[in-house]
């Protein structure tokens, strides 16, 4: 081995490496190498010039149509130049000729034959009709030739080239035989023959722009010109045989077409002799065979264009504006849902819908569609995202936007997330300028859409918002209310209407009314929606420059009537919502407010203060009139829930009555209890007032401290995130006793809390929240509360004496969307003394994963058990339980009926109300329509009317939250 390796002599220094990069070998050991040789040869080259060649193919095609059309047109100049009345007198036996056409005895069956088989064709005309014929056989004969492939008789047999053949080698003949040029030719057959080129024409078109949802058009020309094959060819059949009988011209053949296949038949132009009437019935008959097969498949194609919608016209896309909504399965609930929520908007009118799904379209959705109002606005395409075919024919490119919705009834929601990331890669492949809007349900896998313009996550949406209910109740419904447009539609007219004192003219549409005052004022309210205005252009906010934002938002709110909740800097896509005393409003801000409607579609009339007393209606008893009436005057604490301790402050000072205040006065209040109270009673059902000024100042004291223009002594522009202000206004004396407490409860050492981020998080792509965290993590066996281990002995929630009332949350199964329900409610603005225990009641035992994520956080257990159980929530603390979430199944989500899905969740809801009256229970529903089971009470009025006001537009509106 060694020997033969000696014997191979090495490759010179200057080659090696040059040979190994790039293969650098001497010219004589070189091949060139020829490919597609088969090509090069005379038959190929023809064949790819008349066949494989998209353009010169379709030269070659076009050429020959217009050969057709132009031997069809030497026929009819010929039919026109003819006389057969000389040619009855020419002929021979002339005598006998004419006696036997005038003879009446037997017209239908004595007719002279030479009048049929000869006509008079001028020379000129018989030398263009000659060359014409040539050049139609030379192709004809040179593509049979190209399309051979061993079987002859596959190409001689074919109809067209037996057509062919009839109508060119007679001309061919005539060329040697001069005594037959006068002899008839069925020139005319050449019209099928144009027809047969015209479709492999429109073929080759198509396939030249690259055209491939062409197949209704080549179906509609196809018919077109069968109907003009077919009355051509009997025109001029008809024309022709009857040179022998009555001599009708051109235009009287195509009268008695016409009249006859439109089953007219007048009667006074017909056929006098035989072979003509043969041909009427042979062309009926043709025509009864070959019309209802073409109707049948372009009503087939009709139909199947229906379903998918066809295309969306190029000239449409760029003189109209449309969006483009993606979804796998369309349901009347979204597809109504979507579109009263964007042709809301006032900007969006003159906007159209074309809603691209793979699924054909169902019995309800076509009914919708077919609605005026949406006929013109909506249209479906049926295809898919994924493909580009489908996203030329919504013209994605050219769309103002794209939405991109989830299936939420989907069994595997993971599995309708993957769809969604798909069809999200797609658009944003296909059309990168397009905005992008997309709904995912999963958390964990929004992070794969982080590209697109927007993302809502369903889920991750859904318990950050239940788990602000549990600390203010109704929080979901104000988020809910604020995003639906429901214009105040259900309010009653003179609710509406301008008062003096109000510095709003509104006008809504008149609609139910109610007798409670809550109701009257929720769905006038429901009308309130987010907008948004730079300052500098705002009447609202402009002269607000240089002051803070609370400044802002009081005094707007007090001569506005509008709500300030957050601000934009221009230099940064975040919005601050109430951003405190600290950010002071600069002109390139973008303020985000409520209101009925955004300032550029309001009036500011000056109102005129009514009279302190009066006798107006509504306020029969002379009670003082504030100035703060409006629609638009919102409870603060609601809409600042989750912004900082002052909404606990403002929500739990409605149940505590403090010393020097009356019990019969509101924590938003002021004054005497009873003068409070009368005037919230008498306040008209049409605003929401501030109670009534006494005459002395000394009977009032105010509940709002005066609001500062600039803070002072503050130079940092942000709070100090970590700092304790929620512990400061307890005192440093209660602050020990609280510490003293918690260091003497069970958990011993777990009972250091700090403020930081969450060290683990469940999934990918989860926001990073300021939190209250343990300063150790707990052990995964302390966190189940219904099983003992060797820290903790205790076995359900009353051993643990804890001082807050429970929230509990029931739930399948531990998703990523459970930690965003616990981290709103350890957020860091929260006072420890004020956090509640959490217990997760599971139906089966959580992974490792999640309960690394939710070990940090101080008072967060799970239960096994399930709600249907009365042992597991009683283990689990229900009896002193202040808030029970149940969150409904996935696995019951789907059922054979749509409604029906809830049916689970309002019988076990249903039960723990029957069980456990003074439980507070928070719940979802899957359609609103159920809400009227919530607290279900056969005999009670009010509930049965209250469910009926639970049905308007403003108060149900898709996937609400409901709190029982």
């Amino acid at each position: 081995m060694v020997e033969l390796e000696k014997d191979v002599l090495p490759l010179p220094p200057r080659y090696r490496f040059r040979d190994l990069l790039l293969g650098d070998w001497q010219s004589d050991d070189r091949v060139q190498v020829e490919f597609y040789v088969n090509e090069n040869t005379f038959k190929e080259r023809l064949k790819l010039f008349f066949i494989k060649n998209q353009r010169s193919s379709l030269r070659v095609r076009m050429f020959n149509f217009a050969l057709k059309v132009l031997s069809c047109l030497l026929y009819i100049v010929r039919v026109l130049l003819d006389n057969p009345q000389e040619e009855r007198q020419d002929c021979v036996g002339g005598v006998n000729c004419t006696k036997h056409n005038t003879s009446s005895s037997h017209p239908w069956s004595e007719f002279d034959w030479k009048l049929i088989i000869w006509v008079d064709r001028p020379l000129p005309l018989w030398a263009l009709q000659v060359l014409v014929a040539f050049i139609s056989f030379s192709e004809t004969m040179l593509l049979v030739y190209l399309s051979y492939k061993g079987n002859v008789w596959e190409q001689v047999l074919r109809v067209p080239f037996i057509l062919e053949m009839i109508s060119t080698v007679p001309f061919m003949i005539t060329v040697i035989l001069p005594s037959f040029r006068n002899l008839f030719i069925p020139v005319f057959l050449n019209c099928w023959l144009a027809k047969h080129a015209l479709e492999n024409m429109i073929n080759d078109l198509h396939r030249a722009i690259q055209r491939t949802h062409s197949a209704m058009f080549n179906q509609v020309v196809i018919l077109i010109s069968t109907l003009v094959c077919l009355m051509f060819t009997c025109i001029c059949g008809i024309q022709h045989l009857e040179r022998a009988g009555n001599n009708l011209t051109l235009f009287d053949s195509l009268y008695f077409c016409v009249v006859t296949f439109s089953t007219v038949g007048f009667g006074d132009v017909t056929p006098q002799i035989w072979p003509s009437q043969l041909l009427v019935v042979i062309m009926i008959f043709v025509a009864l065979i070959v019309l209802p097969i073409q109707f049948e498949q372009l009503a087939f194609l009709w139909m199947e264009r229906q379903k998918s919608g066809g295309n969306y016209s190029r000239y449409r896309a760029q003189t109209e504006k449309h969006v483009v909504l993606c979804v796998s399965c369309l349901k009347i609930d979204l597809l109504m849902d979507f579109l009263n929520e964007f042709f809301a908007h006032p900007r969006l009118q003159d906007y159209y819908v074309v809603i691209l799904c793979p699924a054909e379209m169902d019995v309800q959705v076509r009914r919708v569609l077919h609605v005026p109002l949406w006929a013109l606005r909506v249209i479906y395409l049926q295809g898919s995202a994924l493909k580009d075919q489908d996203l030329m024919r919504a013209k994605m490119d050219d769309a103002e936007a794209c939405f991109i919705l989830s299936n939420r009834f989907e069994v595997d929601r993971i599995a309708a997330d993957h769809q969604t990331i798909l069809r999200a890669w797609a658009v944003k492949d296909f059309a990168p300028n397009c905005p992008l809007y997309v709904q995912i349900l999963k958390p964990e896998n929004k992070f794969h859409v982080k590209f697109a313009d927007h993302v809502v996550c369903e889920e991750e949406f859904k318990y950050a918002m239940l788990a602000l209910n549990c600390v203010c109740p109704g929080t979901s419904t104000l988020i809910t209310l604020l995003i639906h447009s429901s214009r105040g539609q259900t309010a009653p007219q003179e609710a509406f209407k301008q008062r003096a004192g109000a510095f709003q003219a509104l006008s809504r549409e008149g609609g139910a009314s109610s007798s409670d005052q809550w109701h009257r004022t929720y769905r006038r309210c429901s009308a309130n929606e987010v907008h948004h205005i730079r300052l500098e252009e705002s009447k609202f906010f402009g002269e607000y420059q240089g002051k803070s934002f609370t400044f802002a938002s009081f005094h707007a709110h007090k001569k506005f009537g509008v709500c300030l909740i957050g601000v934009r800097r221009l230099d940064t896509t975040n919005i601050l919502l109430n951003p405190g005393p600290c950010h002071i409003m600069g002109a390139s801000d973008t303020c985000f407010y409520i209101n009925i409607s955004k300032e550029e579609n309001s009036a500011f009339v000056r109102g005129q203060r009514e009279p302190s007393w009066g006798g107006t209606r509504g306020n029969s008893r002379g009670v003082p009139q504030s100035i703060y009436h409006g629609l638009t005057r919102l409870p603060v604490h609601s809409i600042i829930a989750s912004m900082g301790t002052v909404a606990i402050d403002l929500q739990d000072s409605s149940d505590s009555s403090p010393e020097g205040q009356d019990p019969g006065s509101t924590g938003l209040g002021s004054g005497r209890g009873s003068r409070s109270s009368s005037r919230t009673e008498m306040g008209g059902a049409n605003t929401l007032a501030l109670p009534a000024t006494g005459d002395s100042a000394d009977e009032r004291r105010h509940s709002i401290a005066p609001v500062l223009e600039l803070v002072d002594g503050v130079n940092n522009p942000t709070f100090d995130l970590l700092g304790e202000q929620s512990e400061d206004e307890g005192g440093d004396e209660s602050k020990d006793d609280s510490d003293k407490d918690e260091s003497s409860h069970w958990w011993g050492r777990h009972c250091e809390w700090v403020k930081g981020y969450p060290p683990n998080s469940p999934y990918i792509g989860s926001s990073p929240a300021l939190c209250h965290l343990l300063q150790e993590k707990m052990p995964f066996c302390c966190l189940r509360m219904d099983k003992a281990c060797h820290h903790i002995p205790f076995e359900d929630a009353r051993s643990y004496c804890f001082k807050n009332k429970l929230i509990i949350v029931s739930a399948e199964a531990a998703g990523n969307g459970l930690y965003n329900f616990i981290v709103p409610l350890r957020a860091y603005y929260r006072r420890q003394k004020e956090l509640k225990p959490i217990v997760l009641l599971l139906e089966s035992i959580p992974e490792a994963d999640f309960l690394e994520a939710i070990c940090w956080f101080p008072m967060v257990f799970y239960t096994v058990g399930s709600i249907e159980n009365l042992d597991s929530l009683l283990r689990c603390g229900i009896t002193f339980a202040d808030t029970m979430v149940v969150f409904d199944k996935e696995s019951s989500m789907i059922a054979e009926e749509d409604y029906m899905a809830d049916a689970k969740t309002i019988v076990n809801v249903q039960t723990l109300f029957r069980l456990f009256p003074a439980l507070s229970i928070i719940t979802e529903l899957t359609h609103p329509a159920n809400m009227r089971f919530m607290q279900f009470k056969v005999k009670d009025h009010y509930s049965l009317a209250l469910s009926k006001l639970e049905k308007v537009p403003a108060a149900s509106v898709g996937y609400m939250f409901i709190q029982s």
